[in-house]
C-alpha cells in the first residue's frame, strides 16, 4: 500500500538529504515553485500557439493549449485542496506530525496539471500520430533495424506524456534535472507510469498509453522508488493517486470547454448546447437567477460554471470514497467514470466528436500537419544520416545546427532521433510551418 508520507515527497534531482515539510519556508514552498518553473519554462509558453482542438481561428476566441492548461490547472488546485482537507482529517499525523497543509494537495495538482500537455507537438494529438506514423510506415521506417524493439517502439508511437515527462527532467546544456520540480508534482504528472513495451493492453486507466521513453529509464525508476509507487510488474507501476486528480481536471476542462468553443464557433447549435449543460447541472441551477440572463454568452457562462464545479465536487468525493483502493493501487479507472453524471457527459462528449473534433476545419488542419511534421522528421533524419557517414552538404549542417546537435558522431541513432522530435514537439503550430515553408523554398 502506497504511504502519504513518501508520496507527498517534496525531494528534487540532485538533493542529497530528504526535505522536510516541517522546514519549508512557508512563503516560497517547494511545490509552489514547481508551477513557477513550469510557468516561466519556454516549453510552457509555446503552448500559446499550439492547438487544443480547433484551430486558431480567425471569427472568435477559441482555446489554445495554453488557456486550456492554465484551465485546468485551476480546477486541479479546487480538486487537491478539497481532497487534502480530506485526506488530513483522515489521517492527522501527516499535519502534526510531518507539517503538510491541505493547500499542499492543491499545489502539487496544480503544478502538474499546468504541465500536462507541455510534451505535446504541434497540430494537436493528431501531431503525435504523424510523428508516429512517419516511422512506422513512412520513410523513419529505414530506422527499424538500427533500434532496440523498445527504442522502435517508443518512436513509432510517440507519446506527449512520455515526451513531457523528458521536458520535465532532461538535462540539457547544462542544465541538470531540467526543471528540478518536486517528486511529488512529477509523480502527480505521469498518468501511465510505464515504458512502451511489453505492450499488454488491460482496461486499467494506467495501461491506456505509456509514459517514459527508454531514454529517461534511470530518472523515472528513481522517482517511483522515492515515493513508493507499487510495482505491477510487465505493466509498470501503479499511479500516483493525485494523478487521478490531474486526470480529472483535464476531463472536466475539455469536456466542458471543448463543447463551448463549439458553440461560440456556431459549429454547434445555442439550444442543443443549452440543454445538454442544463441536464448536467438540473440539481444545482438556480431558476431565478437562470431566468434574468438575457443572452446565451450569459447563460453559457452561468451553466459553464455551475458544470465544473459540480464536476470538481463530485470528483473529490469520489476519490475520498475509494482513497484507499486507490492507495492499494487496485482502483483502474478514471474518476469521472463513477460519476452519476457519466451518461450526460457522454451525451456532452458525442456532440463535440460530431460536430468540432470532426469538423473540416479541424481534418483540414490535421491534414496539414501530418504534411508538415513528415517533412521536417525526413530533413533532420537525412542531414544527421549524411553528417554520420561524411557526406553532409552545406544544407544539412544548417539543418543541424538549427536543432542544436554539434555533435551528433557521438550520439546513437536513437538519441539523434530523440532529439529531432524533441525538438519539433517544442515547435509551435506557427514555428513548424514556418520551417516547413523554408524548407520548400518559400521565403
Amino acid at each position: 500500500m502506497m504511504q502519504w508520507e513518501q508520496l507527498l515527497s517534496l525531494r528534487k534531482h540532485g538533493d542529497k538529504n530528504k526535505r522536510l515539510r516541517k522546514e519549508e519556508n512557508e512563503t516560497r514552498l517547494g511545490f509552489e515553485v514547481d508551477y513557477d518553473r513550469v510557468i516561466f519554462s519556454s516549453a510552457f509558453r509555446s503552448l500559446q500557439d499550439k492547438t487544443q482542438v480547433i484551430p486558431l481561428s480567425k471569427t472568435s476566441f477559441v482555446h489554445t493549449r495554453l488557456t486550456h492548461s492554465l484551465e485546468v490547472s485551476v480546477v486541479g488546485r479546487s480538486l487537491g485542496r478539497s481532497v487534502g482537507k480530506a485526506i488530513l482529517k483522515k489521517h492527522p499525523h501527516l499535519h502534526n506530525v510531518h507539517g503538510y497543509q491541505f493547500n499542499d494537495f492543491g499545489a502539487i495538482v496544480a503544478a502538474a496539471a499546468l504541465a500536462h500537455d507541455i510534451g505535446n507537438p504541434p497540430f494537436g494529438h493528431s501531431g503525435e500520430k504523424a510523428m508516429g506514423d512517419y516511422f512506422l510506415n513512412g520513410n523513419g521506417k529505414r530506422f527499424k533495424n538500427q533500434l532496440t524493439e523498445k527504442e522502435y517502439q517508443d518512436l513509432v508511437a510517440f507519446e506527449g506524456n512520455a515526451n513531457g515527462f523528458k521536458i520535465l527532467t532532461e538535462s540539457k546544456n547544462g542544465v541538470e534535472g531540467g526543471l528540478r520540480l518536486t517528486y511529488a508534482t512529477l509523480g502527480a504528472f505521469m498518468k501511465y507510469p510505464k515504458q512502451s513495451l511489453p505492450k499488454k493492453p488491460t482496461s486499467h486507466i494506467a495501461d491506456k498509453k505509456f509514459g517514459v521513453f527508454q531514454s529517461d529509464i534511470e530518472f523515472f525508476n528513481e522517482i517511483v522508488q522515492e515515493l513508493g509507487l507499487l510495482n505491477r510488474g510487465n505493466n509498470g507501476y501503479s499511479r500516483h493517486p493525485l494523478t487521478f486528480l490531474v486526470e480529472a481536471a483535464d476531463d472536466i476542462c475539455y469536456t466542458i470547454i471543448d463543447f463551448e468553443d463549439g458553440i461560440n464557433l456556431g459549429l454547434i447549435e445555442e439550444d442543443i448546447a443549452l440543454e445538454y449543460l442544463i441536464n448536467l447541472v438540473r440539481n444545482s441551477l438556480k431558476k431565478e437567477i437562470y431566468s434574468r440572463l438575457q443572452t446565451v454568452q450569459d447563460r453559457l457562462a452561468y451553466l459553464r460554471s455551475l458544470a465544473i464545479n459540480t464536476l470538481i465536487a463530485e470528483a473529490a468525493s469520489i476519490f475520498i470514497e475509494n482513497e484507499e483502493k486507490i492507495l492499494r493501487g487496485t482502483f483502474s479507472e478514471a474518476l469521472l467514470n463513477k460519476s452519476q453524471y457519466k451518461a450526460q457527459i457522454a451525451d456532452i462528449i458525442k456532440i463535440s466528436v460530431e460536430k468540432v473534433y470532426q469538423s473540416t476545419e479541424v481534418m483540414e488542419k490535421e491534414i496539414a500537419g501530418y504534411t508538415i511534421l513528415s517533412t521536417l522528421l525526413e530533413t533532420f533524419t537525412v542531414a544527421y544520416e549524411n553528417y554520420q557517414s561524411g557526406k553532409a552538404r552545406h544544407y544539412d549542417k544548417i539543418m543541424m545546427q538549427l536543432i542544436g546537435s554539434n555533435a551528433p558522431q557521438n550520439q546513437s541513432v536513437y538519441e539523434y532521433l530523440m532529439e529531432c522530435c524533441n525538438y519539433i514537439s517544442r515547435l509551435t503550430d506557427g514555428n513548424a510551418l514556418q520551417i516547413f515553408q523554408k524548407i520548400k523554398g518559400n521565403l
